[in-house]
């Protein structure tokens, strides 16, 4: 999936060297620039749907749409929340299930792994540059909905669920928290995604693999006869963004959130440095 010139063989480098080669390496792709773009594009139909309609019923649609005629940083609100359980984790799944099969895949990774290269390093940098990954996309899809909500609905009075009003620019430091919860949110995804990607020499299955994860896990999560299982899943704390939209501000849901995001990292960190540290590298 990527171009001649990405596939060419790279010196080996280390440490900041090799984490800000391999960033130059994922901004210089098409495919994140496709991938984003796509993000991008879902707040501003959700902006023009609203515009050229009367918009949702109250209280229906996504949290905060039917809000977003009064205010247009709501857009932006509403956008993240709509995002984060199927668009973010897609374009997340398909760049941390790239980051390992992909170089085995094109020949690359032997190449990487020359010294002075540790296999575990390398490991790290990948799963660095896949969060790094998480927050830019998180973050155009909320700086794109500010953007389009402000040009098609200006700026209104933002009042939060316990009916008190707050400013546009502490309505911009709750949306900078969003942006940050869906980052903390997709780490454990990211985690996952790198091993799978340490399993298989292609990147399609690997990508396809976190995709399927995701969907089963919100399945289960939607069963009530499996609620014992419902904090254990990854994908359990994935919305909970009302916290962050009260006065004054609730840290439970961030708290929870990365409490077993961590978990999560660290388990599949380690399956995936195990993997990967006894792994035959033949391409």
């Amino acid at each position: 999936m990527s171009s001649d010139s990405e596939n060419q063989v790279r010196p080996a480098r280390t440490g900041t060297a090799l984490l800000v080669s391999e960033l130059g390496l994922l901004f210089r792709r098409r495919r994140t620039w496709t991938l984003l773009a796509a993000l991008a594009a879902v707040p501003v139909l959700m902006g023009v749907a609203v515009r050229v309609t009367s918009g949702p019923p109250q209280g229906r649609g996504p949290a905060f749409l039917d809000q977003v005629a009064t205010s247009g940083l709501f857009l932006a609100v509403a956008a993240v929340m709509v995002c984060t359980p199927f668009f973010l984790p897609l374009t997340v799944a398909v760049v941390a299930g790239d980051s390992i099969a992909g170089e085995a895949a094109h020949g690359t990774l032997r190449y990487l792994l020359v010294a002075p290269v540790r296999r575990a390093g390398l490991l790290a940098v990948k799963y660095a540059v896949a969060l790094v990954f998480c927050l830019a996309a998180a973050l155009v899809v909320a700086a794109v909905g500010v953007l389009t909500g402000l040009a098609l609905f200006g700026t209104g009075p933002l009042v939060l669920p316990s009916g008190m009003t707050i400013t546009s620019a502490e309505t911009l430091g709750r949306i900078g928290l969003m942006v940050l919860y869906a980052t903390v949110s997709l780490s454990g995804l990211g985690a996952i995604a790198l091993f799978v990607s340490t399993l298989t020499d292609v990147p399609v299955g690997a990508m396809a693999a976190a995709v399927v994860l995701t969907i089963v896990a919100q399945i289960l999560g939607a069963l009530p006869q499996l609620e014992w299982l419902h904090p254990w899943l990854f994908t359990h704390h994935w919305m909970g963004f009302a916290d962050l939209l009260r006065a004054p501000l609730l840290w439970d849901s961030f708290r929870e959130n990365a409490l077993l995001q961590a978990g999560y990292v660290a388990v599949f960190g380690a399956l995936a440095y195990g993997r990967f540290t006894t792994k035959d590298v033949l391409s």
